[in-house]
């Protein structure tokens, strides 16, 4: 082989371990960039199935929710689950398992409603097949522990709904309910907030993730972590201490998942608690001073989380933000 020869073989490997290097870059990100799969919308005459997977709902309280999926024309299945009654919990954890296991093989059921949080469904998530689901996939609703379920549908690639749950229907705002029924049937969804001062300005585009703060962070290094590249990240948080707020950030940062996102939404933080020695920053404070030195739109005080007006959000699906002196819109693009 002579000179010549052997710079174009040269020159040809380079060239070929670029595109190579360029293919692999191009999987990776398309491994953070799924393509979700929607659940099929409700329709008329389609049944939901009420389950907890945690705290034991034990009291007459559902009324109110059934007659709202009756108004929706929604039939309503109650699950073995409801009023089991085992220390806090709604049964045992095999109990719950097996009811909400139940429900997704069932190919009648369209909708899984968790009646409420609390602690628990963590100790059953990996009780569950999702074999069934997968060949019929079908909505999974609810938020605070809920949030378990959230994030594993959404490393296996299924959106799923953060908002009201049945025990809250009675209490809930207009429009919670209103954008919890739009977010069932399927139509568009878009919120437009009036600016807070706190507020980071920007423009991003990604998908959805997150849920609350506190299962978001006990839910890292497991197989129901979410990947946080190029997303846009929701939290909300209830009744945690102020050192609490800050240790999980801190944690959410040193995981890579701050760095690595395109905007955040902050729902509510809601009665939060301090020591005797204040942490000296509020809840939202204490965000924002994580997150200051990333160049990402951020809204604060996002109508969701703990709190009556709790807005329906369709967690894996690809949103639009926009943060300026205005006000915030965030679009849910199908």
């Amino acid at each position: 082989m002579n000179t010549n020869q052997f710079q174009h073989v040269k020159k040809h490997f380079a060239i070929c371990k670029f595109a190579f290097l360029i293919f692999a870059l191009q999987s990776f990100t398309c491994q953070s960039q799924q393509n979700m799969i929607t659940p099929p919308y409700l329709q008329e005459g389609d049944t939901v199935a009420l389950v907890a997977t945690a705290r034991k709902n034990i009291d007459d309280n559902l009324q109110p929710t059934i007659d709202l999926l009756k108004s929706w024309g929604i039939e309503t299945v109650i699950g073995n689950t409801i009023g089991l009654d085992t220390n806090q919990l709604a049964g045992t954890d095999e109990q719950r398992a097996a009811d909400f296991q139940h429900q997704m093989d069932n190919p009648n059921i369209k909708a899984i409603w968790c009646v409420r949080g609390g602690y628990g469904t963590v100790r059953m998530i990996d009780l569950l097949d999702f074999t069934k689901f997968k060949q019929h996939p079908k909505w999974v609703i609810g938020f605070s522990d809920v949030t378990v379920l959230h994030n594993h549908l959404n490393t296996m690639g299924y959106k799923s709904i953060h908002g009201i749950m049945p025990v809250s229907v009675a209490r809930a705002t207009p429009d919670a309910v209103a954008t919890m029924k739009m977010a069932l049937f399927g139509d568009p969804i878009s919120y437009t907030i009036p600016s807070d001062p706190m507020n980071r300005f920007g423009k991003a585009t990604g998908e959805l993730v997150g849920g609350n703060l506190s299962i978001l962070y006990s839910l890292l290094g497991s197989k129901s972590a979410i990947d946080c590249r190029d997303k846009i990240l929701f939290i909300e948080d209830l009744d945690e201490y102020l050192y609490h707020i800050d240790r999980m950030m801190m944690n959410l940062r040193r995981n890579g998942c701050i760095e690595n996102l395109k905007g955040i939404v902050i729902g509510a933080m809601t009665k939060m608690k301090d020591n005797d020695i204040p942490w000296g920053k509020n809840a939202l404070e204490i965000v924002d001073d994580v997150t200051k030195k990333y160049n990402i739109p951020v809204i604060f005080n996002f109508p969701a989380g703990h709190i009556q007006d709790n807005r329906a959000l369709v967690m894996g699906s690809t949103i639009t933000i926009d943060v300026n002196q205005s006000g915030s819109t965030v679009i849910f693009n199908k």
